[in-house]
């Protein structure tokens, strides 16, 4: 079963790279050097997670997907 998590990529400007960040699995947290190996670290991140809880016997809800904008102010 397929499912679909909404991330959050952070650049680090004191390391470098990517923090990421999955709002729908709370603790969820990885990092990446690249926007590719971030959202590569993600995926596995994301199934080591549900792995963790499924072996605990806990579920998962689903999440609808998050909505990203950006916002001015002055």
């Amino acid at each position: 079963m397929k499912r679909i998590f909404s991330v959050v990529l952070t650049p680090d400007p004191d390391d470098g790279g990517y923090v990421v960040t999955v709002p729908g699995l709370p603790g969820c947290v990885t990092e990446g050097d690249t926007f590719e190996e971030a959202v590569s670290n993600a995926r596995d991140a994301i199934a080591l997670y549900l792995q963790y809880m499924k072996d605990k016997g806990e579920t998962v809800e689903d999440v609808p997907p998050s909505t990203l904008t950006t916002i001015e102010v002055d």
